[in-house]
């Protein structure tokens, strides 16, 4: 199964920036130059940019363009916490609706993450995360095959980690960043906000007791829904 052509686009730019052709601080071409470039269309090319962006790589400015993105000051947030305890801590309750749930190939930057080889089998999986029925997040999550083949489909899209904990695995810790950005049309149209709203983008990499990544997460929080807490 090949990767998706928005994916092989992704890993390429990557390499590119990787490699100098773009350096932080530079504007990549228009959408409308690279789709040429790429030989595909522009909705394509435009969700391996939007992808690139969620994972912090290249930065949109709002009527100005895209740019390759500086590196952002880190702050340390302790904790692990699954998204249905998060609401359950503030009195409400959880729920989510699955936009898309496919086995695929890991893209470059899923595989660096995971520690895993590009081109390895994923479960990549977007929904929606509620509290008390009202939107929250938008969550891309993307899990290595090894884990998949203890748990089942239900467990994975209900609560993840208590599915992981009820099969005797032992979660650890994470890394998280966050970082703020206007909600995009596809993340307006899901999260019942206006395009351009307060977002906060949070990048999250889980790891198992014995430090192997089980989760790469990448999801965006309605900024007048949710707050991040830093305890030091």
């Amino acid at each position: 199964m090949g990767a998706p052509i928005y994916l092989q686009i992704h890993n390429e730019l990557k390499r590119q920036i990787e490699q100098g052709k773009y350096k932080v601080g530079d504007k990549i071409p228009a959408e409308r130059e690279l789709a040429l470039e790429f030989d595909v269309s522009r909705m394509t090319l435009r969700q391996a940019v939007q992808t690139l962006a969620e994972e912090g790589i290249l930065e949109r400015r709002i009527g100005d363009g895209t740019y390759v993105a500086n590196q952002k000051v880190q702050e340390k947030m302790s904790g692990i916490t699954s998204f249905t305890e998060l609401m359950a801590a503030q009195g409400k309750i959880a729920s989510s609706k699955v936009v898309s749930y496919h086995l695929t190939q890991a893209s470059m930057s899923e595989a660096e993450q995971l520690k895993i080889a590009e081109g390895d089998q994923v479960l990549r999986m977007e929904r929606i995360r509620f509290g008390n029925d009202e939107p929250i997040s938008l969550e891309t999550a993307t899990i290595p095959g090894a884990i998949l083949t203890h748990l089942t489909k239900d467990e994975i899209t209900k609560s993840f980690y208590s599915a992981l904990e009820s099969h005797g695995f032992v979660i650890g810790h994470a890394q998280q960043t966050v970082t703020a950005q206007l909600a995009t049309e596809k993340v307006a149209e899901h999260l019942k906000v206006k395009r351009g709203d307060a977002i906060l983008h949070l990048r999250q990499l889980s790891f198992l007791e014995d430090s192997t990544p089980f989760e790469y997460v990448r999801t965006q929080y309605v900024g007048a829904r949710f707050e991040f807490y830093l305890e030091k």
